[in-house]
Formats: structure tokens, sequence, C-alpha cells
């Protein structure tokens, strides 16, 4: 299974950028889709994540500004981000886990916003 994910960029505070993911491979049924991110020193953090049935948890720094897409059959999330704040530098990680308890990682792509 791979998990690819793009959209990353620079972007100036205020601004807004779109995160993609797409799994290839057999997963099964999955549990959860989602986007965490990552800052050197720091441990990850959830960003978005859709649950089995259809709850969407936004991490607190985030909610109302970024929205989470997903499509299951396709295997595919978005993450539209807007109002970008400096603090929302890091590294994104797209995530699925699947119901057998087996968890996929994208690589990362970078998000910097500056000031």
């Amino acid at each position: 299974v791979q998990l690819q994910a793009s959209g990353g960029g620079l972007v100036q505070a205020g601004g807004s950028l779109r995160l993609s993911c797409s799994a290839s491979g057999t997963i099964g049924p999955i549990n959860s889709m989602g986007w965490y991110r990552q800052v050197p020193g720091k441990q990850r953090e959830l960003v978005a994540r859709i649950i089995s049935g259809g709850f969407t948890d936004y991490g607190d720094s985030v909610r109302g500004r970024f929205t989470l897409f997903r499509d299951n059959a396709k295997k595919s999330l978005w993450l539209q981000m807007n109002t970008l704040k400096p603090e929302d530098t890091a590294v994104y990680y797209c995530n699925i886990q699947s119901t057998g308890g087996n968890d996929y990682w994208g690589q990362g792509t970078l998000v910097t916003v500056s000031s």
C-alpha cells in the first residue's frame, strides 16, 4: 500500500492551499482517513480525520479554517486549508487506518506559511 500526498508549498499568511492524497494497493475496510502534521521537535498532531460513519474530527487550532474531503471508494482525501497562519507551517502526512488495525502513512508534504 502506498499513499501519495501532494499540494504543499509556500503561501503567505491568510492564503489557501489544498492538499491531496491518494492510496494504491489493497487496504480493505477503512476505519479512518485523515491528515496529521509535525514540526521538528514536536509530536505529530491530528489536523483532521474522518472516522467510519462519517464523523469528522478537527484539531482545535484548525477548526473552522480547514475542511477535509474524502472518497472512500477512490481511497482519496483532500484537505482544504484556508486563512493559513505561520503556525500552520509543518510537514503534513496523510493517513489511512484500516479496520484490521493497519496504519498507512504518506511520505509527507511540506507546507510553509510566511508572515
